[in-house]
C-alpha cells in the first residue's frame, strides 16, 4: 500500500471523514500508523508530548474541582471524630480549634505532618488543642509496635507518652532497630517497665487502636497522615499555610471565634 505521511493521517482524522471510516480505514491498513510513525518520529514524539501534556492538565484541573467541592462539602458537613472521656489531649483542652491526626510512627510524610502540628500548636498557642490518633500501615513493620507503646505508657501518664510520640518523630530513624530503641525509651522516661510489659499486648490497647483504624477508615483516610481541623479533613502532610487558610475560612463563615 502506498506509504501515508503523518501529516495525512491528522488531516484524515481531523477532515470529514467520520470517525467509523477511519476506524474501518486503520483497522484494514494498521501499517499506516506505524509507517506515519516510523516517517515522522519527532512529529510524532511532539504530538503525543502535547496530547500527554493536555490529559494531565485536564485531570489536574478535575481533581482540583473535586478537591474544591469535597472541602465546600466538608465546611457545610463537617466531619467529627470521637473524643473519648479519657482522651488525652496536647495543649488548652477547652480550646476552640481541635486538630485531629491519624498517623503512623514509622511513615517519613507524619515526621513531616509532626514538624506542621508542632508549628500550629506555637502559633495558636492556648487556641488549638491536639489529638494524636493511630493509623498504622501494614507496611511499616514499627508502626504498630510504637502506637502500641504509646498508648501503654498513656496509660501510666499521658505527658510522658507525648514525650514518647516527641522522640519517635525527632529521630524516626531509630526505628530500624525494633522494640529495643522503644524499650529504651521507656526506661528514660522512667515509666513502670512491668506494667508496660503487660499493657503493650493488652486488649485495652488493641482495641484503642483498632478503634482509630475504623474511624480513619469511615474518614476516608488511606494514607498517612490524615488530619480534621474542625471538622474540616486535610489529606496529606500539607504546610502550615494550608491549615492557616482553613481556619481563617472557618472564622468567615462564622463557625471559628478566636
Amino acid at each position: 500500500m502506498k506509504r501515508i505521511s503523518f501529516l495525512a493521517v491528522v488531516l484524515l482524522a481531523s477532515a470529514c471523514t467520520t470517525k467509523d471510516d477511519l476506524k474501518k480505514m486503520i483497522k484494514e491498513n494498521p501499517e499506516i500508523i506505524t509507517e506515519a510513525i516510523e516517517a515522522n518520529p519527532s512529529q510524532f514524539i511532539e504530538a503525543l508530548n502535547k496530547a500527554v501534556k493536555v490529559a494531565q492538565e485536564g485531570e489536574g484541573k478535575r481533581r482540583q474541582d473535586e478537591e474544591k467541592k469535597a472541602l465546600e462539602d466538608s465546611y457545610n458537613n463537617p466531619i467529627l471524630p470521637n473524643l473519648r472521656a479519657d482522651e488525652s489531649f496536647r495543649g488548652n483542652k477547652d480550646a476552640p480549634i481541635t486538630l485531629v491526626e491519624y498517623s503512623d510512627f514509622e511513615c517519613p510524610f507524619c515526621s513531616r505532618g509532626f514538624n506542621t502540628v508542632m508549628e500550629l500548636m506555637s502559633k495558636y498557642e492556648g487556641k488549638i488543642r491536639f489529638v494524636y490518633k493511630h493509623l498504622p500501615l501494614s507496611f511499616h513493620p514499627q508502626a504498630m509496635p510504637a502506637s502500641q507503646y504509646f498508648e501503654a505508657i498513656r496509660l501510666q501518664s499521658p505527658a510522658k507518652a507525648w514525650e514518647f510520640h516527641d522522640r519517635i518523630y525527632k529521630d524516626q530513624r531509630q526505628l530500624q532497630n525494633g522494640e529495643a530503641w522503644l524499650k529504651s525509651i521507656a526506661k528514660e522516661l522512667r515509666v513502670d517497665l512491668a506494667r508496660l510489659a503487660l499493657d503493650v499486648k493488652s486488649e485495652t490497647v488493641k482495641k484503642r487502636i483498632d478503634e482509630d483504624m475504623a474511624e480513619a477508615a469511615k474518614f476516608g483516610f488511606q494514607g498517612t497522615p490524615g488530619f480534621v481541623i474542625n471538622g474540616i479533613p486535610v489529606k496529606g502532610a500539607y504546610p502550615i499555610n494550608h491549615f492557616e487558610g482553613i481556619v481563617e475560612e472557618l472564622k468567615k463563615r462564622g463557625k471559628l471565634s478566636l
